[in-house]
């Protein structure tokens, strides 16, 4: 989401008449477009705001900004610290930061926060169309801003604010232009897809009639998205997976811990026989599903007999992959609170790489088991680290690289590839066939005479 949001935010300076910069040093404004789920991303930022100290002393006419959910949290602490900046703005303004950077130019710094969405402006995200995307054949989506759960260790609910779904029609409009631009794959976005329209509707979530909607936009070829909580995975939602042909066979669904104890004090709705009984549910319905997950090693206090009953329900699971991260106190949450129960560093080291281990069996388990299929892939182009080979996607949203053997293979292109190695955390493969090149528009420079 928050790459997405970077997305938007470059869309509405290239409308202002901004181009990209090569590098700080070429930049007339910098924006920081920043996160706040982990303490490492203030630590980062601040760093990087120090870097560029010396450049704004030597040209005072350049522009630092500071935006996203630490902005939104920390609001006049980033001036305190970092006296350079010139604009601080919030989750819910992010439209605003032309407008912002215009005034400060004209006043000087300033801290422009809002404290709550205004819900009209939440559902109204048509910037989102003119985004600066990465991949001109693959779109981010927003269906919805905010969340409405209360987990003890997410400070999210604090900086985005309440669920607020956009239109239906809006989300399908938006779609058709998108595949008229040549887009070929939409990732939906939201802090819990699941619950989507619940708050238009007041009676039951949209989100697999928007599955489905998307899933007959013509151009339209996969669909991925995220994520789903658990405890809202409901059989409406698993049908629509499993009937609608360009949903992608992929379901990252978040657990967290295995440990009912620790489930209950993250506050998350469910326990770990339920989780798994909606899982066998999804792998029922659905084939060829992966299924990826997110994990927290050492929430406060998580005991050994805790962790060994995580490590149970993991292989249990089976995952193809998954995010795991260290606890992380967050100010403002209720974990943060729990400071008697904290689980040292050693012992939180030791879990996490013990988890590792589970997890990468798991994976090299199914990335083997792949070998010798053909798999549909959606190139994205050359290898970062060996440019005779290229990169792609199977339709599991599986990392697979293969040896460069047809130039029509372009970034866009759909083509058909044998898988011959599975490792841990990605394929290779060999070039079989091209389906289709790209669709999407190349813009060419302009020649003047």
């Amino acid at each position: 989401m928050n790459e997405h949001d970077s997305e938007r935010l470059a869309g509405l300076l290239v409308s202002e008449g901004m181009v990209p910069a090569e590098d700080d040093a070429s930049a007339d404004v910098v924006i920081f477009n920043t996160c706040t789920i982990r303490e490492n991303a203030d630590l980062k930022l601040y760093s990087a705001l120090g870097h560029l100290k010396a450049e704004k002393v030597r040209r005072p006419d350049m522009q630092i900004a500071v935006g996203g959910c630490m902005a939104q949290k920390d609001r006049g602490q980033i001036l305190e610290r970092a006296g350079w900046v010139d604009v601080v703005f919030g989750t819910h303004n992010l439209a605003s930061a032309p407008a912002l950077l215009r005034r400060a130019a004209a006043e000087g710094p300033l801290v422009d926060v809002w404290d709550a969405p205004d819900p009209e402006a939440a559902r109204d995200m048509a910037p989102a169309l003119y985004a600066v995307r990465e991949l001109p054949w693959a779109a981010w989506m927003t269906i919805q801003t905010g969340c409405d759960n209360t987990c003890a260790y997410c400070i999210v609910p604090s900086v985005r604010g309440e669920e607020i779904s956009r239109p239906l029609d809006d989300l399908v409009a938006e779609g058709t232009m998108l595949a008229k631009s040549g887009v070929t794959e939409i990732t939906v976005l939201g802090q819990n897809v699941n619950s989507y329209g619940r708050d238009i509707t007041k009676r039951r979530p949209l989100f697999a009639d928007l599955l489905r909607a998307l899933g007959e936009i013509e151009g339209i070829e996969r669909i991925r998205f995220t994520s789903p909580h658990p405890k809202d995975l409901g059989p409406e939602t698993i049908a629509a997976m499993a009937e609608t042909a360009a949903v992608c066979p992929q379901l990252h669904l978040p657990l967290q811990s295995g440990s009912d104890k620790v489930l209950s004090a993250m506050r998350r709705g469910y326990n770990s026989a339920r989780y798994l009984s909606r899982l066998a549910d999804a792998r029922a319905r659905i084939d060829d599903l992966h299924v990826t997950t997110d994990l927290i090693v050492g929430f406060p206090g998580e005991t050994e007999k805790d962790f060994e009953e995580s490590l149970a329900v993991v292989a249990e699971a089976d995952f193809d992959s998954a995010y795991t991260f260290i606890f992380s106190p967050r100010e403002g949450t209720r974990a943060a609170d729990m400071v008697d129960d904290f689980v040292a560093d050693e012992v939180i080291a030791d879990r996490f790489r013990r988890l590792k281990e589970v997890l990468d069996r798991s994976a090299l388990r199914h990335h083997v088991a792949r070998e010798g299929r053909r798999e549909e892939v959606l190139v994205e182009g050359p290898s970062r680290r060996n440019d005779q080979m290229i990169s792609g996607r199977t339709r599991q949203g599986k990392l697979i690289h293969f040896p460069i053997t047809d130039v029509s293979a372009r970034p866009g292109a759909l083509v058909h590839v044998e898988v011959t190695h599975g490792a841990p955390y990605h394929l290779l493969g060999e070039l079989v066939s091209v389906e289709r090149g790209p669709r999407h528009k190349v813009r060419l420079p302009l020649l003047r005479s």
